[in-house]
């Protein structure tokens, strides 16, 4: 199996992702984001995250 740098960028081998706590911006139900939230900025639960993504 090959291995490039993409695959492994950001990968932690299966160890689990710090979460932190957050309201979602929209619904304002408290979630989890694997990111410390920002005051600033607006976080979304799962659900409403879909609803705000730009392509």
């Amino acid at each position: 199996m090959v291995f490039n740098e993409r695959s492994f960028r950001g990968s932690n081998f299966g160890t689990p992702r710090e979460m932190y706590p957050a309201i979602c911006s929209d619904c304002k139900i408290e979630t989890e984001v694997p990111f410390k939230p920002d005051p600033g900025r607006p976080v979304y639960c799962r659900e409403c995250l879909p609803n705000h993504r730009r392509f």
